[in-house]
């Protein structure tokens, strides 16, 4: 069978953005995560070779089903910076020229697709990277699907891989466990209140020590540290309303598409608009053929 690499599109976009200078065009465009987005692509693809297919999840909104759940989910969000907003176009332009699939879906959320299309292809025998710093990923880790987590600032160990061993050891749960741990701790990216006070150690020694949130939730009485008793006997429907916001959910996902080949000469004219000079010397060195048919 074949590995497929997975994007989470607008994670590794806010990481080509504040990982690249502010680069602009000569009339003041930004260019920056343009030139970290290709750049990051390619590397990905070098380091990797996937043989299945590059596919990028987006977002085209946010999700109906947690929004109904619990109004203020990720209302904590700060607006997408301006230049980033802008860029984004552009990158979903560039992600077509290169030849890999975009899928994304009114009213789900790009993680759900995600996730959904990791386990779909993972039962036909398939191996799946799924590139993304989100922690809600490590839920679908399993023997055939991994997390590829890019570079950080104070590493030197380059893009590395999660598995279900490394999963357990980063957050001390089983991947099966990953929702719901942070249905209980709560998730502050996401707008989740969890237990006021229970942070990693609380959580993952109570889903050692009892298996689940709902054997958690049944035994509040026995809880330790004992000043969350009370708090968790209180705020048990808050906690099965967590699971549902941190459950990735099971969606339809159209049958993708093959690897599409590269339409050279678009990307070449998106790069050149842009005035991305440096990334086009580099895209002529690895196209140098041109000439594909155009995919649009």
């Amino acid at each position: 069978m074949a590995k497929w690499l997975l994007l989470d599109g607008y994670n590794l976009a806010f990481r080509a953005f504040y990982g690249m200078p502010e680069l602009t065009r000569t009339d003041g465009f930004p260019t920056g995560a343009l030139h970290g987005w290709v750049r990051t692509i390619w590397r990905l693809i070098d380091l990797e070779k996937p043989d299945g297919g590059t596919v990028v999840f987006f977002d085209l909104s946010g999700s109906r089903e947690r929004e109904a759940l619990h109004e203020d989910y990720k209302a904590n969000r700060k607006e997408t910076p301006e230049p980033l907003k802008k860029q984004i176009p552009v990158i979903r332009e560039l992600t077509r020229a290169m030849g890999l699939v975009g899928v994304e879906l009114e009213g789900v959320e790009s993680d759900d697709l995600l996730a959904a299309e990791a386990r779909s292809l993972a039962m036909a025998g398939h191996d799946i990277l799924i590139v993304s710093t989100d922690k809600d990923f490590g839920q679908c880790v399993n023997e055939r699907i991994k997390i590829l987590l890019p570079p950080t600032a104070n590493t030197k160990l380059g893009w590395r891989q999660l598995d279900a061993t490394g999963v357990q050891e980063k957050f001390g749960v089983l991947p099966v466990q990953i929702a719901e741990y942070l249905a209980i701790m709560g998730d502050t990216s996401d707008n989740i209140p969890g237990i006021n006070g229970v942070g990693p150690k609380t959580a993952s020694n109570w889903l050692d020590e009892y298996g689940s949130l709902e054997a958690i939730i049944a035994c509040a009485a026995e809880l330790k540290p004992e000043r969350f008793r009370s708090l968790v006997a209180a705020h048990a429907g808050d906690l099965r309303r967590n699971l549902k916001l941190t459950t990735l959910q099971s969606v339809t996902v159209a049958p993708l598409m093959t690897q599409g080949e590269v339409v050279v000469e678009k990307l070449f004219q998106i790069l050149e608009h842009m005035e991305m000079k440096s990334t086009l010397v580099e895209a002529r060195k690895r196209y140098p053929t041109g000439g594909q048919n155009e995919l649009f």
